[in-house]
């Protein structure tokens, strides 16, 4: 029975959103032109239900580039109108439009100048009659069996929120850079903002020995500097090659007294290298499509200055 009823409420929330489509008229439009053009903020207010409704809405429209803040209608009428300026665009959402926080709002919005959007299932309320644009969000019912808890409406109300900020996303050609920068701590925003040089083993910790040592005192550099390969040099400090566990497997029988060969004799020559200022991304893609644990990072005159590790990547949470 439990399970019965909640798909009949997604059934009926679901057909509540799909009829939202043939609300949407050419003054809709007008409200994306007049968001992506205005100098202020987009204020984002509502009270109960609508309210945590319309501080998500904020929080989407802030993420893509537009600036926005939630203004709790009561805080506001406490001072918080402070915060209004005739530059400010205003989006207020109450399914009866005739909240009373909202509506004792009004007034003063007009005599700050600032532009009203109501969004609202009452199209002859309050709100809308003293507003500037409205968007029609009425449901036929709330999915709540007494039809008193907003449920269908606030669903109604987060649908027509994401709508109007996506569509305002792409009116100021918001682009993947654009949402790093407001997101540095996710997973795009490391991915399209984080350098090699910000996670890479700093040349302190780089084994690189020149190309006549012994292997046997490069794996002792190898191992005091807890690494993973060498990068091998010319006599110009030039990266000419990389020493791996790898290297040393493949040579281990093939090569007479390998220890106390020239690690020139054993290493992989010519490396594939990455600069510091590359995206740390890039060098997962060629550390991936490589199969290699580690690659040199080198500057413009390829001399070593770090290594970058999987696992220096791993740690930085880039994947």
């Amino acid at each position: 029975m439990s399970v019965s009823k909640a798909k009949q409420v997604l059934i009926n929330e679901s057909k509540a959103i799909a009829k939202l489509v043939n609300k949407l008229d050419k003054d809709f439009e007008k409200i994306v032109d007049l968001l992506a053009c205005i100098k202020g903020r987009v204020i984002v207010t509502g009270m109960g239900k609508p309210g945590f409704i319309a501080q998500k809405v904020s929080a989407t429209m802030a993420s893509t580039g537009t600036p926005s803040l939630y203004l709790h209608p009561a805080e506001a009428l406490h001072g918080d109108l402070g915060r209004v300026t005739r530059n400010d665009v205003i989006i207020a959402f109450s399914n009866s439009g005739e909240t009373e926080e909202v509506v004792r709002l009004l007034p003063i919005i007009k005599k700050i100048g600032a532009k009203l959007i109501a969004v609202t299932g009452k199209k002859r309320s309050t709100l809308a009659m003293n507003s500037d644009y409205v968007i029609d969000s009425s449901v036929d019912k709330e999915a709540c069996p007494m039809g008193l808890a907003p449920t269908t409406s606030t669903t109604a109300m987060l649908a027509l929120g994401d709508a109007l900020a996506i569509a305002l996303f792409e009116r100021k050609g918001f682009q993947p850079k654009d949402f790093a920068l407001y997101h540095p701590g996710g997973a795009l925003g490391k991915r399209l903002l984080l350098k090699v040089e910000d996670i890479m083993r700093a040349k302190s910790r780089t084994p690189i020995v020149k190309k006549d040592v012994k292997v046997k005192d490069v794996l002792l550099k190898i191992t005091k500097l807890r690494a993973g390969s060498a990068s091998v040099v010319d006599s110009k400090g030039k990266l000419i090659g990389i020493f791996t566990d790898g290297d040393l497997r493949r040579h281990f029988e093939s090569a007479e007294d390998l220890l106390h060969s020239r690690v020139s004799d054993v290493m992989t020559r010519s490396p594939v290298t990455i600069t510091p200022d590359r995206l740390a991304a890039e060098a997962f893609d060629i550390l991936t499509a490589r199969k290699i644990d580690e690659i040199p990072v080198v500057d413009k005159n390829g001399r070593p200055v770090g290594i970058l590790d999987v696992q220096d990547i791993l740690k930085a949470g880039l994947v």
